[in-house]
Formats: structure tokens, C-alpha cells, sequence
């Protein structure tokens, strides 16, 4: 179990940064300029995208407090977990947290239909994608050496399948 003070960090780092990426920039993009509109019926995007926001919330929120508990840190680069985390969600995929934040935008992108938050996304799923293998993997496997190796082997970087 976590403290108090590395709730509070987690809850900190979560406002400054999945909350500018995932939410500001995204309400900032729909609001720019006009812009294309996905082209979906709108019931039908407020739909999927509610559930995509829903989604993407749960899981961020869901896997943060897990490397507070799990691993003993937060998920600020500055206050890393100590300890490997491979339970719960983390068993099917090796980021999860990129995922919520991913699905949060996603869902924006539905609910606004918007062309420009969907090109956001995708953009930040190409830095999320290089950041986990030019830096968190390499340094996972120094910090973590065998433990990580195994866990990288049975469980896959993006998918909750095997």
C-alpha cells in the first residue's frame, strides 16, 4: 500500500500531464479553428466515444494507483515505481497506462468528431510507441535485468492479448 504522499504526486503528475495531453490539448484542438468532421452518424460517435472516455479514464486511473501500490512509486518518470509491476492489467499488456490516455483522446475525437484530436492521437501514440522502446524498455531491463526480460517476453508491449 502506497502513502499518502505518493498518492498525492500520482494525483499531481496525472493533472500536469495526462490532463494537458489527454484533455487540454484535445479541447484546444476542437476549438482552434473549424475543422473535417469524422464521418459518423452522431448518436453513434457520442456513443463510442463516451465509451472510449469512460474506458480510457478507468484503466489510467486504474493502472497509476497500481504502480502506487504494486510498485511503490508513481508514474512520473522523476518517482518510478521501485518495483516491477505485473499484476492485474499489466499481465495482458505492458502499457496500459498509454492506453487509457490513448482511449481518453480517442473519445474525445468521437464526441467531437473531430479529424484534428483523431491526428492528435495518432501522434501520440507514435511518441508513446518510441518512448517505450527507446527509453522505458532499455531501461526497464537495466533496473529490473531477468525479471523484466521474462515479463517482456510473455506479456505484449500494446495488446491485451498474448
Amino acid at each position: 500500500m502506497g502513502s499518502i504522499s505518493t498518492y498525492l504526486k500520482t494525483i499531481v503528475f496525472t493533472i500536469l500531464v495526462p490532463g494537458i495531453v489527454a484533455v487540454a490539448v484535445p479541447q484546444l484542438l476542437a476549438r482552434w479553428r473549424k475543422h473535417p468532421e469524422l464521418p459518423l452518424n452522431e448518436h453513434l460517435a457520442r456513443g463510442l466515444g463516451i465509451l472510449s472516455l469512460v474506458s480510457g479514464i478507468l484503466l489510467y486511473v486504474y493502472t497509476s494507483f497500481q504502480f502506487v501500490s504494486e510498485g511503490e512509486g508513481t508514474p512520473s518518470p522523476t518517482d518510478e515505481p521501485k518495483h516491477l509491476v505485473t499484476g492485474g492489467i499489466y499481465a495482458h499488456s505492458r502499457n496500459p497506462m498509454y492506453i487509457g490516455v490513448l482511449l481518453v483522446i480517442l473519445g474525445q475525437a468521437l464526441l467531437r468528431r473531430s479529424v484534428a484530436i483523431l491526428w492528435w492521437g495518432a501522434g501520440m501514440w507514435i511518441g508513446f510507441h518510441n518512448r517505450a522502446i527507446g527509453y522505458e524498455e532499455p531501461h526497464l531491463l537495466e533496473k529490473h535485468g531477468e525479471e523484466y526480460e521474462k515479463y517482456r517476453e510473455e506479456v505484449p508491449r500494446w495488446f491485451f492479448l498474448r
